[in-house]
């Protein structure tokens, strides 16, 4: 493994620690500010915002620098937000903080996922994406339960300053092991000529479609563990960190099974989600049977993010393709609010919590729909290629032919 893929990871598990662990420090800040539970929640939409603003306009940005030069100015951007969030002294301060923190959050995975393509051989592109993205799956494993801790036992401030001190490690990791020729400046022209293709709008609705299925049912994973499976409260924490080991398999393995098969494995992904939803939904009241499947449904939703994020980039075609990468995403975000909406929807209209999950049985399919839609346009650029490049053969040939002087 590059090590600069070791850098990008590091970066990623920052990121992933600094988005997640708020979630479990809601009642300390809100102590330590003298404010809501629910106005310290409103952080946590905030940052969802601050990324799908920032992870188009800073790629934009960026797009005249290397990747490495915009990853690094990323991570300062992400260790500043860090910092002034520590030490914020009052809640407004704490809010324009995460903003921008959150500013640089789908930049940087957007911009890392076309330099870790560049850093290993072409077939290996979805394994480097996913090892990037393991760093944020291993946040969920170690970074967030141990940052809740570190809040309940000390402060969530030193919480957010550790986070700021991972940051200045990725930055040293950047300047130590990037290399300047993975990837060079484009021009912004280039870069939004990619949103001129069809497929890439495919992909893109692909996974606002495909990953809300996720974030339906996890949203509301706390009370469908309690209320449902009848897992005591103390349970939930272990039960999300076995969650949390899953999508470090799924990451891992998606990488793998991305680079052989690609969307044909997004299909067939999002179909076995779905059926393990449905058995979810049925068995859900079985502490361990729901245990189980919550891991393998969190397995397979995090081991095909890694091939949609490649495959958004090689639909582009455009020699960088970070600003289409960022798009996905915001993408990505957009999924995570809209599955939280329908989730929410059903749970109003008193469905119950098995309805959120049910709802991501349906959306889950619909997404593979989309996912064989995404296949077919593959294949169909890929016989446009080949056709194109016969042609251009053919003329080549043409115009080289000796001219009969007779």
């Amino acid at each position: 493994m590059p090590l600069a893929l070791l850098a990008l990871a590091i970066g990623a598990f920052g990121i992933g620690t600094t988005e997640f662990v708020m979630m479990g420090m809601l009642p300390q800040i809100a102590g330590d500010l003298d404010v809501s539970v629910s106005a310290v929640g409103l952080l946590i939409s905030a940052y969802a915002i601050g990324v799908v603003i920032g992870a188009p306009t800073l790629t934009a940005l960026g797009v005249r620098f290397t990747p490495r030069q915009t990853l690094i100015g990323l991570m300062v951007v992400f260790v500043v937000g860090n910092a002034l969030s520590a030490i914020a002294p009052g809640y407004t301060t704490l809010l324009i903080a995460r903003v921008l923190t959150a500013l640089a959050h789908g930049s940087f995975f957007g911009v890392g996922a076309v330099a870790a393509r560049r850093l290993v051989p072409k077939e290996k592109a979805t394994q480097a994406i996913s090892l990037m993205i393991t760093g944020l799956t291993l946040a969920n494993v170690v970074g967030v339960p141990l940052g809740t801790f570190v809040a309940q036992q000390a402060s969530w401030r030193l919480v957010l300053g550790g986070v700021a001190a991972i940051g200045v490690v990725t930055i040293v990791g950047l300047l130590a092991w990037m290399p300047a020729v993975a990837g060079e400046p484009t021009d912004l022209r280039s870069e939004l000529s990619a949103f001129r293709r069809r497929q890439v709008w495919l992909i893109l609705g692909l996974t606002m479609v495909g990953f809300a299925a996720m974030f339906a049912v996890y949203s509301y994973v706390n009370p469908i563990l309690t209320e449902l499976g009848g897992i005591p409260e103390g349970w939930v924490t272990p039960v999300l960190a076995l969650f949390g080991v899953g999508t470090t398999i799924g990451t891992l393995s998606g990488g793998r099974l991305g680079d052989r098969f690609g969307f044909s494995f997004v299909a067939v992904g999002l179909v076995g989600m779905s059926l393990v939803l449905v058995a979810f939904a049925l068995l859900a009241r079985t502490p361990a049977a729901a245990v189980v499947l919550l891991v393998l449904f969190g397995t397979i939703a995090f081991a095909l993010g890694p091939v949609v994020q490649s495959r958004v980039i090689d639909a582009a075609r455009v020699p960088g393709g970070s600003l289409v990468s960022a798009a996905n995403q915001a993408a990505f975000n957009v999924a995570n609010a809209f599955g939280a909406a329908l989730g929410a929807a059903v749970l109003s209209a008193g469905l119950g919590y098995t309805a959120p999950i049910w709802v991501g049985a349906v959306i889950a399919l619909l997404g593979a729909g989309v996912a064989v839609l995404a296949l077919r346009g593959e294949r169909s650029d890929a016989r446009g290629a080949d056709t194109a490049a016969t042609a251009d053969v053919e003329v080549r040939q043409h115009t080289l032919a000796p001219v009969d002087a007779g």
